[in-house]
């Protein structure tokens, strides 16, 4: 009998090696952000596997994780992340502001050993549920599934409302015509400047949950994944926002009536942000 959780271990390293190679040879620091929609499948599957698929919860959990990656694989596919020299577009920022070698540092330890090992911890609640005596299915599992599901349909809307603004927005310079806004401050994010980030986080925040009721403590070590994943977020979130605000001045004012992660009602009026196109 394997040890699942030191093969999903040496799965995780395989990617690291992976992608640490692939960016190597294409200069492209995007093959983790390739991966990682996809690598949480096969870690469910190896915790799921190694019950023979007979656990209940680790199928359940497996299940929300396979529609968690195909609805972002879906998403990073038709904004062209898997097209070749697609990549995100922070990491040229980055490359400019470092040294050569100093950004291959960064590429190694971060982009590649960091995020992939996060990726690798998000799922580990998974195991912890396997490692249990009890393989019941009940009340407060059902709860976090329906919880899990309506965040899963949350970040399908916001991302959805995203693809149809830059859409419109690309349309309009093709047209030569002035985009009618610079950024995003209507639907759900009236009310979040990210909402999509939120309902991310909070998706691997239940199914740390899932691990939580069978430890019967909120204090464990699978913590460390929805923790670090948090962290992660919003040193992006601010990062990303720098940007966004160097290029456009008037998004100091949605970001002071907007809260920026958890939906909340606009702090001024309830009026979207003027933008001047």
């Amino acid at each position: 009998m394997f040890d699942p959780l030191m093969l999903s271990f040496l799965a995780c390293a395989a990617v690291c090696a992976f992608t640490w190679v692939a960016s190597l040879i294409t200069g492209n620091s995007s093959w983790v952000d390739r991966s990682w929609s996809i690598a949480p499948i096969f870690y469910l599957g190896i915790f799921a596997g190694a019950a023979g698929f007979t656990h209940p919860v680790v199928n359940v959990m497996f299940v929300l994780v396979t529609a968690w990656g195909a609805r972002l694989t879906f998403n990073f596919w038709r904004k062209g992340g898997y097209q070749r020299g697609g990549e995100d577009y922070r990491w040229p920022v980055l490359k400019e502001a470092m040294k050569p070698w100093q950004y291959q540092v960064f590429n190694l330890f971060f982009i590649v050993i960091f995020q992939n090992v996060l990726v690798w911890l998000i799922t580990v609640p998974a195991w912890v549920v396997l490692e249990a005596p009890s393989e019941a299915f009940g009340p407060l599992q059902l709860l976090l599934t329906i919880l899990f599901l309506g965040l899963l349909v949350m970040e399908t809307v916001a991302d959805q409302q995203q693809w149809n603004f830059h859409q419109a927005k690309a349309h309009a310079r093709e047209a030569g015509a002035k985009p009618a806004q610079d950024f995003l401050d209507t639907g759900l994010f009236r009310f979040s400047r990210h909402p999509n980030f939120f309902a991310e986080q909070s998706q691997w925040w239940v199914i740390w949950g899932f691990g939580a009721l069978v430890s019967g403590s909120l204090v464990h070590w699978s913590a460390v994944g929805p923790l670090l994943l948090t962290a992660l977020f919003i040193g992006s979130t601010r990062f990303t926002e720098s940007l966004t605000l160097a290029k456009y001045p008037a998004y100091r004012e949605y970001q002071q009536r907007t809260s920026v992660i958890i939906p909340w009602v606009p702090r001024a009026d309830t009026q979207p942000v003027k933008q001047t196109g």
